[in-house]
């Protein structure tokens, strides 16, 4: 098999696999079975991640479960290009913010529609799950073709495009500011019309859009909601998670529960979210509490020690290592620096380590540029 029916024959499985658990089908493969499989393929084609194998001393032809393979360390994609293809074979490069200064990271796709089916199902799952209602999108951002290189405004223009009746998007650029008067005018339309509407946007922007409006409410129809993601990335001023999350809903006149956060990067094609709408809506939702994210079946999560970089006991406290079958194209096996827990229904997540890198993700960096 060449190598690009292989990569083809990898994505359809994945799609497949997300189109079936995600209507709550038992999928054709199992996830350990995909997930070696995708990970045999990138020890082929992707010399960073071959380097990092044979440093820890272990193949993937050799492995039985995904978790006694080592995982890509996020600062591996400032340094290195992990991807399984040539640069021509590019169909979109989603890179990191860069707003700490230094290289950027990247992720390089062949395709967007393995992350597209993923982002929507599990975005419908989370906040468009009665299709039924005819919804109006406010994005605090721009669109994706003002910003090409975001995996976030790529996500966030497939839900306005695809999940919403009609949309408007707030910033000319990523660095425009969000005017007052444009918000007031956005919600005003969403009252008029009576449609419930949905606010889409980072953490940064809210408090940019919160700070310009000083104090004035704008409420939206009954039914609305927002969804808020990311951190701040010295952007604004910091706000606590639970104060952002009451300025928002005092200021659009929504339920704390209608105001979810979201889990993602941009080193992953898959995201997870508080299943607060889920459970205020009464509707299954695994943890229905704010600051616990909810994955979807196609990616899976497990804290780490930061020095050995294996499992902790259940219920205690490591860094996060990611499993997402919807990386085909890089790395499925991701290690970050994000403290969390498992608990019933998700996971916990706590901030990232303080301090010096965490020394089991700074030994493994040099292990990848090696070569």
């Amino acid at each position: 098999m060449s190598d690009v029916s292989e990569r083809q024959e990898l994505h359809g499985l994945v799609q497949a696999f997300i189109e079936r658990t995600s209507a709550g089908q038992e999928p054709d493969i199992s996830f350990e079975r995909l997930a070696l499989a995708i990970l045999r393929y990138q020890a082929k084609h992707v010399p960073a991640y071959a380097r990092l194998c044979a440093a820890a001393g272990g193949h993937p032809n050799d492995a039985r479960d995904p978790r006694e393979l080592p995982a890509m360390p996020t600062d591996a994609f400032r340094l290195a290009r992990i991807a399984a293809h040539e640069p021509a074979d590019d169909a979109v490069v989603f890179r990191t913010s860069g707003t700490t200064g230094g290289a950027r990271g990247e992720h390089a796709l062949t395709t967007t529609l393995t992350y597209e089916r993923g982002a929507l199902a599990w975005g419908r799952w989370a906040l468009f799950f009665d299709e039924s209602v005819r919804r109006s999108a406010i994005v605090l951002g721009p669109r994706f073709d003002d910003a090409r290189e975001s995996s976030l405004y790529f996500m966030i223009q497939l839900f306005a495009e695809r999940c919403a009746e009609d949309s408007v998007f707030l910033q000319a650029g990523p660095d425009a500011p969000i005017g007052a008067d444009a918000l007031a005018a956005a919600a005003a339309a969403a009252a008029r019309r009576k449609n419930p509407a949905i606010l889409l946007g980072t953490s940064f922007a809210f408090v940019h859009a919160l700070d310009a409006l000083a104090g004035r409410t704008l409420p939206l129809p009954p039914g609305s909601a927002a969804m808020h993601t990311g951190g701040f990335k010295g952007r604004s001023r910091e706000v606590a998670p639970a104060e952002l999350r009451a300025s928002i809903a005092r200021t659009f006149g929504l339920d704390e529960a209608a105001v979810v956060g979201e889990y993602g990067m941009t080193e992953l094609s898959s995201q997870l979210y508080e299943g607060t709408l889920r459970a205020r809506a009464g509707l299954v939702a695994p943890a229905a509490r704010h600051g616990i994210f909810v994955p979807p079946p196609w990616l899976r999560v497990a804290p780490v020690d930061g020095e050995t970089l294996l499992p902790v006991p259940p219920g205690e406290i490591g860094i996060l290592r990611f499993e997402d079958l919807a990386n085909v194209d890089g790395a499925l096996a991701i290690q970050t620096a994000d403290r969390g827990r498992l608990v019933q229904g998700g996971v916990e997540l706590l901030g990232r380590s303080s301090g010096a890198p965490v020394r089991g993700c700074s030994l493994l960096v040099p292990e990848v540029l090696e070569g």
